[in-house]
């Protein structure tokens, strides 16, 4: 009896050690880097934080049997800072996976990193599709949205409404590039045309010289290829130099519910956006969104539930591969299908990009929303399919 008393301590004690040995540096470590600070705060910020955290306790605190911890930080919105702490991260702090990136210049440089340092990230926060393009990684994925979807969603919808002729005001970063780029494509295959465009800073805060060249251009449409606070205050100042009073068209290419919250339905009303993810969309999404607010004071957006997702499935790849080794771990990201809150029936391409609907919206008029962060119509459902660009097609060297 004592023998096999034992024999069971070893077995457990071997088992132990193994999971350990699994799961390097006996935890499993996530860092959510993106802007905290600045004019992205409110689009993803401390709030992803707390949606990683979400997701760490519903997956129960651990996985491999050792224990999940997520650390953050502000790269305001400099690739020279986030590669400066993705470095420190990834070299002496022990971290196995990048997350959120916000800022396509940002995660573009971070990713570059993670290739080099054979490490996971998972962007929710930028939209270039150059991350999943020329620039893919064997070990780099791309989540929640990105510009070609929000072209097809935001920018078709206004062409089949008769906006076919389009001036872009257009942040001067890579973001802004790739979301001008890809909506006039669109536009062009659509049967419209471009009149013009020009770029702003990141971060301006007077929109008026640009407004006013939109304005005198006569584009059925204004595309604002920005986000966050520029794209508010864009909208706030175009309703003082009455632009749609006079007949054109605001397209706010990148706007989620954190953005028309902060602006307010009054001004925002009418507007036509494309999100990854509503809170108010059916029960589920509705449960969530509720936890999301009891912890943030906030209804979660596609770049918050997108990020919950997110971490969601790299501890379902670490738990399914045995292993948090990086290979093993990437494998097991492009193989698991993805079904949760965020998304169902997600899939991953051989370039690392996540396919999922995508929701064309439309803000609320103040009186016909029921209560508070009721904010959007849904117009219509967007296959993923239809959303993304076939991994054949997208310039990934990965894609045979």
């Amino acid at each position: 009896m004592r023998n096999k008393l034992i024999a069971s301590m070893a077995i457990l004690l071997a088992s132990s050690t193994a999971a350990l040995a699994d799961a390097s540096d006996g935890k499993v470590k996530i860092g959510i880097l993106n802007d905290q600070s600045g004019v992205y705060a409110d689009f993803g910020g401390k709030s992803s934080v707390e949606a990683a955290k979400m997701a760490v306790e519903d997956f129960g605190g651990k996985v491999l049997g050792v224990p999940v911890e997520i650390v953050d930080a502000d790269h305001q919105n400099k690739a020279d800072i986030a590669s400066n702490i993705a470095r420190q991260w990834f070299d002496t702090d022990q971290v196995d996976a990048i997350m959120e990136l916000t800022t396509s210049s940002v995660a573009l440089a971070v990713q570059a990193i993670a290739k080099e340092k054979k490490k996971i990230d998972i962007v929710t926060g930028a939209a270039t599709t150059e991350l999943t393009g020329k620039q893919c990684s064997p070990y780099g994925f791309h989540w929640a949205y990105d510009t070609h979807a929000l072209a097809v969603g935001t920018g078709g919808a206004l062409v089949k409404q008769g906006g076919d002729s389009w001036f872009f005001l257009t942040a001067d970063y890579a973001f802004g590039y790739s979301l001008e780029q890809q909506t006039s494509d669109f536009v062009k295959s659509s049967g419209g045309n471009v009149v013009g465009s020009v770029r702003h800073p990141l971060a301006t805060t007077d929109f008026s010289s640009f407004l006013l060249q939109a304005q005198s251009s006569g584009a059925k449409v204004i595309g604002l290829a920005n986000a966050g606070a520029d794209t508010q205050n864009a909208i706030k100042q175009a309703a003082e130099f009455g632009i749609t009073q006079g007949g054109q068209r605001l397209a706010a290419l990148l706007f989620t519910l954190a953005e028309v919250h902060g602006l307010g339905l009054e001004a925002a009303q009418g507007l036509t956006l494309t999100e990854g993810f509503y809170w108010n969309r059916d029960e589920e999404s509705q449960k969530f969104g509720k936890r999301f607010f009891e912890r943030t004071g906030k209804m979660p957006n596609m770049v918050h539930t997108g990020t919950y997702s997110a971490v969601m499935q790299y501890l379902k790849a670490i738990d399914k591969a045995g292993t948090d080794e990086t290979e093993a771990v990437a494998k097991q990201l492009h193989e698991l299908p993805v079904d949760d809150v965020f998304a169902k029936g997600g899939s991953v391409g051989p370039n690392g990009r996540m396919f999922h609907d995508m929701y064309l919206l439309e803000v609320k008029k103040p009186g016909d929303s029921k209560e508070p962060w009721d904010y959007f119509n849904v117009l219509a459902t967007i296959p993923g399919k239809e959303a993304y660009i076939d991994p054949a097609k997208s310039g990934c060297e990965l894609v045979k």
